[in-house]
């Protein structure tokens, strides 16, 4: 089974993290807030439905993070 949609929704997440971090007004923040923490479930969902960890990170050890992010 591919990963093509959990990567779009990811994708489409982390647009709108940037746009919440450059929304000018509270309720625009407030709004985007809402968006992202939906997107967040979806891709919760979407991971189970996978089979794959809902937390990537949860089974690594610091190192192991720190590897992964290439530091």
């Amino acid at each position: 089974m591919t990963q093509t949609h959990l990567e779009a929704i990811e994708l489409r997440l982390s647009h709108e993290r940037m746009r919440l971090a450059a929304a000018a007004t509270p309720a625009e923040r407030t709004f985007r807030q809402v968006w992202v923490e939906q997107m967040e479930k979806e891709i919760a969902a979407e991971r189970a439905f996978l089979g794959l960890p809902v937390d990537p990170t949860a089974d690594m050890s610091d190192d192991e993070l720190l590897r992964e992010l290439g530091l």
